[in-house]
């Protein structure tokens, strides 16, 4: 196509380049000659400056969570043994095992050895779990035990990487883990959840040993259909009793419970 048959982003647009936009959030058929237009780079901007609020903001249990959700999932904040938002970025490792009074109050607060043990956990992105797991945490409760499944106490990992569930599986072994945590931020959203799943997760586990539902949000997965999902997967892990790459996904229609 010419430069000069190419759309522009008036609303002359053909319909059909239109509803392609709609459907995703990658910035795809913009407009731009030598360079972006001023438009488009102010919003590459705006959505820059929001994936790096969204990794160095600090989550917090009470002011992140509406105050009526904590007291009705009797949820507590725990850390990693990061002692800062900076030393987590900078050492990984730190961020993936539980510090010593972490491992004290879980194993204070939270039964040992349920069927499924949900895990929040703040990761790369305060705005993905403050924004997604409110509405998540109790769909996904109430589907998990449809299914007869057995729920630990769910609680909060500041500073949390996803290896924090070699950590949490040792401590209370667990048949599976389900960790909701933030995902790095990119330039279409700074506001997407991951669900990572482990079956019986112990030291030495790695990603291999874990399957992962992603991109969370309001135009990725959306809540009602990650519940579905994660409940599903957490059947098929069940049924073989592994998890990982040797695991694949059944995919089964939300409406299919």
């Amino acid at each position: 196509m010419d430069d000069d048959q190419k759309p522009s982003l008036s609303t002359n647009w053909p319909e059909l380049f239109r509803k392609i936009r709609a459907r995703t959030p990658a910035r795809i058929f913009v407009e731009r000659g030598a360079a972006y237009s001023t438009c488009t780079q102010l919003e590459l901007r705006r959505a820059h400056a929001g994936a790096v609020d969204a990794v160095w903001s600090e989550f917090d249990l009470e002011t992140d969570f509406p105050s009526e959700f904590v007291a009705q999932w009797k949820l507590f904040q725990v850390s990693s043994q990061a002692q800062s938002k900076s030393q987590f970025l900078l050492r990984p490792d730190l961020g993936r095992s539980l510090s010593d009074a972490a491992k004290l109050e879980i194993a204070r607060r939270c039964p040992g050895s349920p069927d499924v043990q949900i895990v929040i956990g703040d990761g790369l992105s305060r705005a993905a779990v403050a924004t997604q797991v409110p509405a998540l945490l109790p769909l996904l409760d109430e589907t998990l035990r449809t299914r007869g499944f057995s729920i630990g106490q769910s609680f909060v990992v500041r500073y949390c990487r996803v290896g924090i569930m070699n950590s949490i599986g040792d401590l209370l072994a667990p048949r599976l883990i389900v960790l909701l945590i933030g995902e790095r931020p990119g330039l279409a959203t700074a506001e997407s959840l991951s669900a990572y799943m482990a079956y019986a997760p112990k030291s030495g586990h790695t990603d291999a040993d874990r399957n992962l539902i992603s991109n969370i949000h309001a135009r990725g997965v959306p809540i009602a259909e990650a519940a579905v999902r994660i409940a599903n997967l957490a059947s098929q892990i069940f049924a073989i009793q592994r998890s990982g790459t040797s695991l694949k996904e059944a995919h089964i229609s939300p409406k299919l419970r």
